[in-house]
Order: C-alpha cells, then structure tokens, then sequence
C-alpha cells in the first residue's frame, strides 16, 4: 500500500484529503451554496457542544463554514475514537442519504462553530437537478472513503509515531506547494489519541520529541508543521 513503502513522487497525492477541492476554477462551491435557490438555514454552535449523538436520527447534511467539528464512535463499554476532524469546506451527516437512519458517531465542535444546515429532501433535490453540485459532492465523498481506508491501512500496518506524524501531516494538508508550513488547531493530546489508537501518554512522548527535532512547533494556539515531519511516515 501506498502509505507504507510510497514512492515519494506519489506520496504528495496520498496524503492530501481534500482533492476534491482542486475543481474550484470549474465550480465555485461557496457561490453556489450561497445562492438564493438553495433551501438551508445558518447554525451556530459554541467550542465542545454536540451536533447530533450516535444513535440519534440524522435528517440533514451540514458544511462547516466556520470552526470544526470532531466525529466520535463509541463502542458499548464506553471506548471512544476520532473517526474524523472536519474543518471549513468539509460536509457530513451525508448518512441521511442512504437508507442509514441514524448517525453512527456523535459530532462534537472543537471550537466555536457555524454550519450551513441542509434539509436531506433539499439535498437530494439539488443533486438531481445540479449537474455541477453533483459531480462535486461525488468527487468529495468518493475522496473521503479514500482517506477513511488509508486511515484503517495506517492503524493496522504502522506504529504509533509514524501514525501520528502521518496524521498531523494530513490535518495540515501537507502536499500543496504555496503551504509547506501549515498550521492547525492545537488538538488535545486526548483527541489525537483516539484519532490513531493509542495513550495520550504515547502521544505525548511523540509530540515533544517532534518539537525537539523542529519538526513541529506551538505557536498561539496552533501547531505549525514542518515538512521535515514527513521523514517519519518515510523512515522505514
């Protein structure tokens, strides 16, 4: 697999989660969302409230325009893991639209946040009747099942460090030229744990030891990321 032995040539492309994005110059996304003739409503939520609850019935689909927003699973003794973290441009609770009809992970905010909330009937409609939006909203899901199996390849062919240098490589984007140093919200230790399956304590060890090789650096409430950091993923 790509993540484990990649030529460097491709690894730029695997590691970017967003992609989808790129079609900006043929279809301007937030003009369209924008418009008048889409039906949908502005929500505001503050830092840690929760959107909806594993379990709970799912009737809209929601595009971040502001903040992020953390999607939790639980299992039935209580362990909980990120399956996901979400930020400007991202949608989810794209699960009404399937014959699912409750949210399989709870969706928790991770700073002060604003949605654009999107009935699923309005949804539906407006995939049938906008080619453009369609071929968009494809390209977007079609990249995030992508990135949730290289996520599941991670957890089961690598060790925690390359894990967690692999995440914070793909929170910050990594591979896009005009940002080789990107900076992103200063994530708990907690939560990036449970994004790669491991102790906070774990990550703690990993994360002072990349500061201590410049890899990454704190900075205001965010963690810059430096390129360098790819050397682990890379190390074998």
């Amino acid at each position: 697999m790509a993540l484990l032995s990649a030529p460097r040539t491709r690894f730029n492309v695997l590691l970017s989660p967003k992609k989808a994005r790129s079609n900006s110059l043929v279809f301007n996304l937030e003009s369209f969302l924008h418009s008048t003739g889409l039906g949908k409503s502005i929500a505001n939520f503050k830092g840690k409230d929760a959107i909806f609850r594993q379990g709970d019935k799912v009737r809209n689909v929601f595009y971040v325009q502001k903040g992020g927003v953390k999607l939790i699973v639980a299992n039935k003794l209580g362990r909980e893991a990120v399956v996901a973290i979400l930020e400007p441009g991202d949608f989810f609770g794209e699960v009404c639209l399937g014959s699912q009809p409750t949210s399989i992970a709870t969706a928790v905010c991770l700073a002060p946040t604003t949605l654009l909330v999107i009935k699923k009937r309005e949804m539906i409609r407006v995939l049938r009747a906008e080619q453009d939006f369609s071929d968009y909203f494809i390209a977007y899901m079609l990249g995030r099942n992508t990135r949730a199996e290289q996520d599941l390849i991670d957890q089961l062919f690598n060790n925690c460090e390359k894990r967690l240098a692999r995440t914070l490589l793909v929170l910050a984007q990594y591979g896009k030229a005009d940002q080789p140093h990107k900076l992103i919200t200063n994530l708990s230790q907690e939560t990036l744990a449970q994004m790669i399956g491991t102790t906070r304590s774990h990550v703690s060890f990993f994360m002072n030891k990349f500061r201590d090789l410049d890899f990454i650096r704190y900075s205001s409430g965010f963690i810059q990321i430096n390129k360098s950091l790819l050397s682990v993923v890379l190390d074998d």
